[in-house]
């Protein structure tokens, strides 16, 4: 018999970047489980093939076209979510972008800074503003699982805009797990390793990248979507209840060797 503490049903989920990598392989994880999925996402093509995916999984799934760096965007999809499903129980602000300028530090413009915190960083506050408003009127506790990096604990030249992001949403998430607490809703960040997505294919391509990274990740290959299906499924689930303010490394192992 399976443990019903991973049992998801009658759950709601909003996944931010839920149409493609590592949201799309969180929201599959927590459909599975039988929780009602609502991913956001900027490419209406992407919605949509990942939406039909989902719902192979869950019909209930749906797909929203929302840009996070957009405040009131943010507002009326988060909205439109809880009207659809009626509730909120977990929130993944995992959009993101990737640095905009790979030269030189001293060489970055105010648009090359401002490009990845609009995103990275405001859109995460505007998305976790309004899940936590929602979760404290529900007053039946929730889940915050935020999307991290390893630049956040690690040195990366030339990309300190997006190790600023990802450096500040474990502050932030640490601050919630604090503040949240008295309303039962948990709050955990995850530090992927290096996994295949669209926002990687470029370096992976590169045999030189590829040829020192793969020889630093234990077990030898790289991360896939699908890797953090479970990690999603336990922190939304009534089984990780007591478990809050963590930092869960999913890097087969690069972080550590």
């Amino acid at each position: 018999m399976a443990y019903e503490g991973f049992d998801l049903t009658g759950k709601v989920a909003v996944i931010t970047g839920g149409n493609s990598g590592i949201g799309l392989g969180f929201a599959k994880g927590v459909a599975a489980a039988g929780a009602d999925v609502c991913i956001w996402g900027t490419n209406s093509d992407k919605n949509a093939a990942a939406e039909a995916e989902l719902r192979a999984i869950n019909p209930s799934a749906t797909a929203m076209l929302c840009d996070v760096s957009n405040e009131e965007q943010v507002e009326e999809c988060m909205a439109a979510a809880i009207e659809r499903h009626g509730r909120l129980d977990a929130c993944f602000p995992n959009a993101g972008v990737g640095t905009m300028n790979r030269g030189p530090f001293h060489e970055h413009s105010n648009e090359d800074w401002f490009g990845v915190i609009d995103v990275n960083l405001h859109g995460v506050f505007y998305t976790l503003r309004a899940a936590t408003r929602q979760m404290v009127e529900q007053g039946e506790g929730g889940s915050l699982i935020l999307t991290a990096s390893g630049t956040a604990i690690q040195g990366a030249a030339k990309g300190q805009a997006y190790a600023a992001t990802k450096g500040a949403m474990i502050a932030m998430m640490m601050g919630l797990s604090v503040e949240m607490a008295r309303y039962k809703v948990t709050a955990n960040a995850i530090i992927p390793g290096w996994i295949e997505t669209a926002m990687t294919a470029d370096a992976m391509a590169w045999d030189k990248f590829r040829d020192a990274v793969i020889p630093r990740i234990p077990m030898r290959r790289w991360g896939q979507p699908d890797d953090f299906g479970a990690i999603a499924v336990y922190l939304m689930s009534d089984a990780s209840r007591w478990h809050t303010g963590d930092i869960i490394k999913i890097d087969g192992g690069f972080s550590i060797f």
